[in-house]
């Protein structure tokens, strides 16, 4: 039995990628970013021939909102004939991370997800946004309000869909780095429940099957992509250097190398171009500071770090969770921030995945730009995606079996 889907708020393909591994088929996706799309499309419509398409919708980046507007008549000539709706729309505007700003208009396109489902009516749903969407913003009264989790069970279960939630760390399922994230899961008159037991029964044999460890950390993820390695002119960045890779030492390097050739170039292995003041603040760092902390300029005592907050990565730790912004990590033993290649490693993107689209961006840009750092944060880890595909299509063929 074939299982397919649609991907909306797809973003540079994470989840695709691991349903993608999973074995089901795409139906098209839906991301409004260009840079973004320019990677999924790249990665998965044009290498891999992933998605069958529709005839109504061209091959480019769209806004859900238009789609849903423009595009209803299609969407709901598809009712019935869509195994899953999957995504997580932008979750900038809940992260306890960030500013937690109520107001953030992206936190709107919650309905959109919700109206999406509403109109296609797939067998079921999943759904992926950071823990903080658990937690309650404040009105004016300082009073704690409902989560918007709740909110999106609520609307989803009126529709008719049995839901399941619960925050899952992906470092349990693979993944090098601590990254906690709200998932949810809906079936149409099928219980749910069993979700999340097969999820987590099933990992230590898929695992298994990929030659992987249950728990991995940032030098086994990272090692081989030391700057110390050769460097080359970079190939997509003028006047920047690149990495080259070194000996593939642990089973995760091995792994994510898998398709690539001895003499592949590793892609989006840009090193920033750090002036000598930073260098030097850096190796203060690493002498003076806590590593695997955030840092800031008044916790770490060093007046010269100008940016909020920094980490130094632990080489035999797992890495805090991957974030949209460049300069949040620096490297466990170079003076350095981690490339986006080694932040892509950290969320489980094998090699062979190519990243399009500039490589960052700052000030007002940063509300509409998703360069290739902001899409690696942004994703959903694909080896987690994997895992979530697979114990689908577990409850799908039991339900029809039974």
């Amino acid at each position: 039995m074939r299982y397919n889907y649609v991907d909306i708020f797809a973003g540079c393909g994470g989840l695709s990628l691991g349903f993608y591994n999973a074995g089901w088929e795409g139906k098209f996706a839906i991301e409004k970013n260009a840079d973004a799309f320019s990677t999924f499309k790249y990665n998965l419509i044009d290498n891999k021939k992933h998605f069958s398409w529709e005839e109504w919708l061209d091959i480019s980046n769209h806004d859900i909102n238009d789609i849903i507007k423009e595009n209803s008549e299609e969407l709901s000539n598809l009712n019935g004939k869509v195994t899953l709706v999957a995504g997580g729309p932008p979750c900038q505007g809940f992260s306890m991370a960030g500013q937690r700003n109520k107001n953030d208009e992206r936190n709107k396109l919650v309905n959109s997800y919700i109206e999406f489902v509403k109109i296609i009516k797939p067998e079921c749903v999943f759904f992926e946004n950071v823990h903080g969407i658990t937690v309650g913003f404040k009105d004016k009264n300082d009073k704690v309000l409902k989560p918007a989790s709740e909110y999106i069970i609520k609307a989803l279960k009126k529709i008719g869909y049995n839901i399941e939630s619960k925050i899952i760390d992906m470092y349990d399922y693979g993944v090098p780095q601590r990254r906690k994230r709200f998932i949810l899961i809906g079936f149409l008159n099928k219980d749910p429940k069993a979700f999340f037991d097969i999820l987590k029964n099933n990992r230590n044999s898929f695992l298994k099957s990929k030659n992987l460890t249950l728990k991995s950390n940032v030098s086994q993820a990272i090692g081989d992509l030391s700057s110390r390695n050769e460097q080359i002119d970079c190939i997509d960045s003028k006047g920047f250097k690149a990495g080259t890779y070194g000996k593939a030492s642990t089973k995760y390097q091995r792994y994510m190398r898998l398709g690539i050739n001895r003499e592949t170039k590793p892609d989006s292995h840009r090193f920033a171009k750090h002036k000598n003041t930073t260098v030097n603040l850096f190796n203060k760092m690493f002498k003076e500071c806590d590593k695997g902390k955030r840092l800031s300029p008044k916790n770490a005592n060093v007046e010269e770090l100008k940016k909020r907050g920094v980490t130094i990565l632990v080489n035999n730790q797992p890495c805090n969770t991957i974030t949209s912004h460049p300069d949040d990590y620096i490297h466990y033993s170079e003076p350095r921030i981690i490339s986006v290649r080694e932040s892509a490693r950290i969320q489980s993107f094998p090699d062979w995945y190519h990243f399009r689209g500039k490589y960052t961006t700052g000030g007002e840009l940063r509300k509409t730009d998703v360069p290739r750092y902001t899409q690696v944060g942004n994703a959903i880890p694909p080896l987690f995606a994997e895992q979530v595909g697979i114990a689908l299509k577990e409850i799908l063929k039991n339900v029809q079996n039974g």
